[in-house]
């Protein structure tokens, strides 16, 4: 496997873990979009991997698997793979005896830190669907601690190491990847700014800028993000995805760019193609007192909200341009 060069403009994420940790299938899930079951069929790595997926970013993943060593030469340029990418994320299997998985994290960021200090470390506490809630905080707290004392035997007591639970059976392994991609996006600060805007004068309550293959945010408004309502968002692009395809696909410039629905709630959910495979998916309360289409004050609200996510979008394809300029 070739390492990524380290001028490549291109987000890299190298993926680690030791053997039958979940890395293939938390990368099938989330890029290739295969259903979380089908997983349990896929065959364990037996050699390096480079896949790359565009969106706002250029983004590449690198899968290493678990049980070639870090320091194997003959292999890959590990030197320069820790060199080039912007995240290490490493898999540990909360279902598993997990003390070899931490001793082995521990050398790996030792390693890593001394080649490449801005790089952004991330563990995935992953397979916690079969854990109980309070096992699962249990475990991420031994976890985290055992991480953190293991580092201060390395004298790395300032590095700072990301924890997340996670599942490929629900939406926190799309969350996680949110969360870790967004490090990469330079312009994240920009967007964010950009996202406020939008929803101050657009009456919204929530929004995000998605990647429509994978469902991970690339960005979204200053405000917390409520699992809840990230999950409705993520589920209404597959519902238009279907919707699209009622259209026939050669006829391109006829497909919808925008769809709007009411939840039984009385909330409505907005979501608007932008560039690049992205969406900006949002969702309001505007109207909740008088639903009707027909409604002035609704059909006023949807303009507006039209206008400003078009500056939005004019916004992004500038944005984009000037990164491709840099």
């Amino acid at each position: 496997m070739e390492a990524i060069d380290s001028k490549d403009k291109k987000a890299t994420i190298l993926l680690m873990g030791l053997r039958r940790s979940g890395k293939s299938s938390i990368c099938k899930v989330v890029f290739h979009n295969m259903q979380p079951l089908d997983t349990l069929y896929l065959e364990s790595t037996s050699k390096p991997t480079t896949e790359t997926f565009t969106s706002l970013i250029d983004l590449a993943v690198m899968e290493l698997p678990g049980q070639l060593s870090l320091f194997e030469p003959s292999l890959y340029d590990s030197e320069k793979i820790f060199a080039s990418i912007g995240a290490l994320i490493y898999v540990i299997d909360s279902q598993d005896e997990y003390l070899s998985a931490l001793q082995n994290l521990a050398v790996i960021i030792n390693y890593a830190y001394k080649i490449n200090p801005k790089l952004h470390i991330e563990v995935l506490i992953h397979k916690i669907d079969g854990l109980s809630e309070d096992f699962r905080l249990d475990t991420q707290r031994d976890i985290m601690q055992r991480v953190g004392d293991d580092l201060l035997d390395y004298g790395l007591e300032g590095v700072q190491v990301s924890f997340y639970l996670t599942s490929i059976f629900d939406h926190s392994v799309y969350e996680a990847f949110s969360r870790i991609v967004q490090k990469l996006v330079v312009e994240l600060p920009q967007l964010e700014n950009l996202l406020d805007l939008v929803m101050q004068y657009s009456g919204f309550d929530k929004v995000f800028l998605f990647d429509v293959n994978s469902k991970i945010y690339v960005a979204t408004d200053s405000s917390p993000v409520d699992i809840q309502t990230y999950e409705v968002c993520a589920e209404f692009i597959d519902v238009t995805i279907d919707l699209d395809g009622l259209y026939e696909q050669s006829e391109e410039a006829s497909r919808p760019t925008k769809c709007v629905s009411r939840l039984q709630s009385g909330s409505v959910l907005y979501l608007h193609r932008m560039i690049r495979g992205l969406a900006l998916v949002a969702i309001s309360s505007f109207g909740k007192d008088d639903p009707r289409a027909e409604n002035p004050n609704v059909k006023n609200a949807i303009s507006i909200i039209d206008h400003n996510v078009n500056v939005f979008k004019k916004s992004l394809e500038t944005m984009w341009e000037g990164s491709r300029i840099r």
